[in-house]
């Protein structure tokens, strides 16, 4: 199991406490989501040679945490994980953050469990649409590669990939195949975060928002890796609240006016740039 599962229980336990009865019921255990993400992304910051590249990250659409992702095997296979998920719009602001489950299978000879946090980097805006359909696949819905590690890593191979997938075990931080794990929109915790019913949809538009303090830290964290133009555009200079716009209808301002982007359209998607 991940050494850092003992110092995570302890703060799920921790923040349940701070919480007031009535909020501990109804939004403990999704703040704590919040924070260990949060967790998770700060001690990745922490060392940069085994982060997600920064021009990776300028070129997501959608950044997803899974903290703890418990992979159990005894001949039959298996790996659960709950952690959230935020898109980017054409403006470059960052979403609310929507709640997810990951959960996969596996056949063949193998014994043990292991805890990991993973990391997934949405390359394409279609990958994400493809989630707030409905249930999504990853390796079927859309393409996924293990991704490059480092300052200045390349993808040795799936270039075109729509999603890029990360794992870290015992401090280990690197790219991982999860072909055929699925990734599930999280009805009851969204509902129980924002007080109602709400799709991805809803949450993705800024159609619903929330001022919580977890969000707000999480999305800092995300802009946290990004390069210096591309927090820019994300609006850390305002340090803004967590809240996303329909990306705009109408045309980009010509370049004369200084109009930027983000994420920075991009015929290979995740690609390095050169």
């Amino acid at each position: 199991m991940s050494h850092f599962a003992p110092q995570r229980a302890w703060l799920f336990s921790l923040i349940a406490l701070l919480l007031p009865a009535g909020a501990a019921v109804a939004q403990g255990r999704e703040d704590a989501r919040l924070v260990v993400a949060t967790q998770v992304l700060e001690e990745l910051h922490a060392v940069p040679d085994q982060n997600v590249p920064t021009w990776l990250m300028d070129r997501a659409y959608g950044v997803a945490v899974i903290p703890d992702v418990v992979k159990l095997g005894f001949i039959f296979g298996g790996r659960h994980g709950n952690g959230v998920l935020v898109s980017r719009d054409a403006t470059g602001r960052f979403s609310n953050p929507v709640f997810i489950s990951l959960t996969g299978g596996s056949v063949g000879w193998q014994i043990g469990a292991q805890s990991a946090d993973v990391v997934l980097i949405f390359a394409t805006r279609r990958s994400l649409e493809n989630f707030s359909r409905g249930q999504f696949t990853l390796g079927v819905s859309a393409s996924v590669a293990a991704g490059p590690v480092g300052r200045s890593g390349e993808a040795a191979a799936g270039v075109n990939a729509e999603i890029y997938s990360y794992s870290r075990a015992r401090g280990l931080f690197a790219g991982v195949a999860l072909d055929g794990t699925g990734i599930l929109f999280d009805r009851k915790a969204n509902q129980a975060f924002y007080g109602h019913d709400v799709t991805a949809d809803d949450i993705f538009l800024g159609t619903v928002t929330t001022g919580a303090e977890s969000a707000r830290r999480f999305i800092a964290a995300i802009v946290a890796g990004l390069s210096p133009a591309g927090a820019t555009a994300s609006g850390k200079e305002t340090n803004p609240p967590p809240v996303a716009s329909p990306a705009p209808a109408a045309a980009p301002a010509p370049a004369s006016e200084g109009a930027r982007s983000f994420p920075l359209a991009d015929p290979k998607p995740g690609g390095e740039p050169h």
